[in-house]
């Protein structure tokens, strides 16, 4: 008897609609009962309102797929101008590059254009830019060589001949390289190589003289100083530090009072 109740209580179940079922299939008024399961409203389970979203969703799916009269394409044509994407402005690309570099470090104009041709930036766009920094003053070869006159030779003690080098390398123009070498003074070239040589000679005591002259020239010419040049600083220096060891050791020796 109970089985055959709960037959009945079934087939009374699916002739008669869910109302919320129905009320939400016919557009009606009608408001979901509380459930507290916490699988949503509607009062199912979680596996049948599960069941059904899933077929509806592929259901939908399939709808969504075929376009319906007046609707809009998920994106692009395929092969259309749109699809490819807007090109690259190559000058874009150049003042990136270019400005990257120069807030980096100060850079002559040789060495940027060398950038620009390693990531194959076209020669009409490179040089464009190249010019309108050049004209805003963001490139300035005079005023790089100046400062690099200065400062390598203040904090390297590099001499002129080694400086010229340098900046011949990093592409300045020849004219520019002899007028900023230039205004480096002869005398203090001089004076620098005198400090150089001092600093250094503390550390070739106890070897020959011979030994000594040549590892402070070959220091100096490093450096570019001038074989000249070089061998006089050193001699004097030789000479002066011997002086200085006679006047001390013909010093007569007093007796401590007693």
């Amino acid at each position: 008897m109970g089985r055959r109740g709960g037959s009945r209580s079934r087939r009374s179940r699916q002739d008669q609609p869910d109302a919320w079922e129905d009320s939400v299939a016919g557009g009606g008024s009608g408001s979901a009962p509380s459930d507290d399961s916490g699988y949503g409203s509607g009062g199912r389970s979680g596996a049948e309102s599960r069941g059904r979203g899933g077929r509806g969703s592929r259901r939908g799916g399939k709808r969504s797929r075929s376009s319906a009269p007046g609707s809009l394409p998920d994106g692009p044509v395929d092969g259309s101008p749109a699809s490819q994407g807007p090109t690259t402005d190559p000058r874009a690309v150049a003042r990136a590059i270019c400005l990257r570099l120069l807030t980096m470090a100060p850079r002559t104009r040789a060495q940027l254009a060398e950038a620009l041709r390693k990531r194959e930036v076209p020669d009409e766009a490179a040089e464009a830019v190249l010019e309108r920094f050049s004209e805003v003053g963001l490139i300035d070869d005079e005023a790089f060589a100046a400062a690099w006159v200065s400062s390598r030779h203040s904090g390297r003690g590099l001499a002129r001949r080694a400086l010229a080098s340098e900046l011949r390398h990093r592409g300045v123009a020849e004219d520019t390289v002899k007028e900023a070498v230039e205004q480096l003074d002869p005398e203090q070239e001089v004076e620098t190589a005198r400090r150089l040589v001092a600093r250094k000679l503390s550390s070739t005591r106890g070897l020959e003289s011979a030994v000594r002259t040549r590892r402070l020239a070959g220091m100096l010419a490093r450096k570019g100083y001038g074989p000249g040049l070089a061998f006089r600083v050193v001699r004097e220096a030789l000479e002066s530090e011997e002086a200085e060891n006679s006047a001390f050791s013909a010093e007569p020796d007093y007796p401590y009072d007693e």
